[in-house]
């Protein structure tokens, strides 16, 4: 709420909203009551009055002392009597022809009565007025007075002052001003309860920060590249956002999903489950419409109470194209890493010769090292066409004689460039990983040696990946493709796993021979399209 330039907050508005409301409706009651009882307690004086001046015409005293004006003696005593019990200003009886009986005034006694209201009592009828007479202005009550034949003798006249009148209304309606105060009191404590109550609800935060954080977190939630979809506890949808929609519609669903039931849209999700367990889900391959998602689903705590659930999901066929770039690329990491590590131990090789001053040994070294290169680079230019698996599998090379495991490279065939440099990308990841597996693998007899061979023919590519290891029992070699098996350790287990995943994105296939103590043998077939002239 802005007041000109200035902002308050979030408990000051609160506050004042309330207490400006209840005054508002404090004051219409004010004016409501304060006019009701002001006309009911004017009311009630004037009841008062008529009952107290039909009373004393009803008297025998003061009929008797009306049909015999002379035995008027006690008829003032009387009248003075009444006056004091009922404190009232005056009790005056006066005949037909207006002349007074009685008066708290002794001196005006036998005088007309003054006001010029009591025509209308003088013919018979009672009645109310606001006059001004002899004691000042009053409300008056007037009774005819009959005789016992019924016919009207005089008349009695009851007089309270309208000061008194004001005094009593100004007695009641302190009551009320006592009411209002302490009702304004009370709702200004509430309001100012309330208001604390609302901020803590609120985290202490104003309305702006509330706003501001609500878009924040709407973008947040548009922009990542995961699916998010939240429950509440009674599995209905409260948020999906735009890359679930996305996702969603992919595998066909048609509708809006908000305010749904997502065991009606989504049951194999099985939210509901993590609902009443309280126990997060993770790592759920979810088939949907012909995709395979990936998913998490927590609960939602607040306070410590489940209030709901949220699942995050991605296609697993981006996460797999994920894992097999990076795999590229820690082959060509692995790879420039051996072939550095070689090239520094021939620098220092060099260096210890050049200090040594045997030049002859040096140049001797550096021309067999120069023949050995030409020669590997010019065996493998001739054989591997595609300059990217060139680059690799010299790497591999410097790798393999690092570790002491000769790498051959046969000679019956030749490897064209790819067309599609999707596939080439494929086969360094077939490649590399059979070729690590097979590193890897533990020796079976003295000399590990390790062959590879490429044979392209009419738009097929076979690759040969063999060593002389100890090879793999019986029982092992159905579950090698399985992701995080292995013979190896933990942590392992994603190598033949990517060469199957990468099988199948290119259309090919792996056979695998091996045999306790006969080493192991992968054959891979592929369909190949070669790139211009590259046979």
């Amino acid at each position: 709420m802005r007041i000109g330039k200035h902002t308050l907050r979030l408990q000051t508005t609160i506050s004042l909203m309330i207490c400006s409301v209840l005054a508002v409706v404090l004051l219409v009651v004010y004016i409501m009551l304060g006019l009701k009882v002001a006309t009911q307690t004017k009311d009630s004086l004037e009841q008062q009055a008529v009952m107290l001046a039909r009373t004393i015409s009803r008297t025998p005293l003061v009929i008797e002392s009306l049909e015999d004006t002379r035995n008027t003696a006690e008829l003032q005593s009387y009248a003075e009597e009444m006056q004091k019990i009922n404190a009232v200003q005056f009790v005056v009886v006066i005949d037909m022809n207006g002349i007074r009986y009685t008066h708290p005034d002794l001196d005006k006694i036998g005088e007309h009565f003054t006001g010029g209201d009591e025509q209308a009592v003088l013919e018979g009828r009672e009645s109310i007025s606001e006059a001004k007479g002899s004691l000042g202005s009053s409300v008056r009550a007037f009774s005819p007075v009959r005789a016992t034949d019924g016919t009207q003798v005089g008349a009695v006249s009851v007089g309270i002052s309208l000061s008194s009148v004001q005094t009593a209304v100004q007695e009641n309606e302190g009551i009320l001003y006592w009411g209002i105060l302490i009702g304004c009191a009370m709702g200004a404590a509430g309001a100012l309860l309330l208001a604390r109550k609302i901020k803590r609800i609120m985290f202490g935060m104003e309305p702006s920060a509330i706003a501001k954080l609500l878009e924040e977190r709407s973008a947040m939630l548009q922009s990542v590249r995961e699916g998010i979809i939240a429950v509440d506890q009674h599995s209905r949808i409260t948020l999906v956002n735009a890359e679930a929609r996305r996702l969603l519609a992919d595998t066909g669903m048609q509708g809006e999903p908000l305010s749904q039931s997502i065991a009606d849209i989504w049951p194999s999700l099985r939210m509901e489950t993590v609902l009443e367990s309280g126990e997060a889900s993770q790592d759920l391959e979810v088939e949907l419409g012909g995709i395979t998602l990936l998913m998490n689903v927590l609960p939602v705590r607040v306070s410590g109470k489940v209030e709901g659930a949220i699942a995050t999901f991605r296609d697993k066929t981006e996460i797999s194209l994920l894992l097999e770039r990076l795999s590229g690329i820690s082959l060509y990491a692995e790879a420039l890493r051996a072939q550095a590590h070689e090239f520094m131990n021939k620098l220092h090789v060099i260096l210890g010769l050049t200090h040594m001053r045997r030049y002859d040994r040096l140049e001797e070294y550096i021309t067999g090292t120069v023949s050995k290169v030409q020669e590997e680079v010019g065996m493998m230019v001739r054989q591997v066409r595609d300059p990217v698996m060139a680059g690799f599998l010299l790497g591999k090379l410097s790798r393999a004689r690092e570790a002491g495991i000769r790498l051959v490279v046969l000679e019956d065939g030749i490897l064209p460039e790819a067309g599609d440099p999707e596939v080439s990308r494929e086969l360094i990841t077939i490649v590399g990983n059979l070729l690590d597996n097979a590193m890897e693998a533990p020796e079976g007899v003295a000399g590990k040696r390790i062959h590879i061979g490429f044979q392209y023919k009419e738009g097929g590519l076979i690759i040969t990946v063999s060593d002389n290891g100890r090879g793999m029992p019986k029982g092992v070699q159905p579950h090698i493709f399985s992701q995080g098996y292995s013979t190896k350790g933990k942590d392992r287990g994603s190598g033949l796993y990517l060469v199957e995943r990468s099988l199948l994105k290119t259309g090919g296939t792996i056979i695998c021979e091996t045999g306790e103590g006969e080493g192991t043998r992968f054959t891979v077939k592929l369909p190949y399209q070669v790139k211009g002239d590259s046979l």
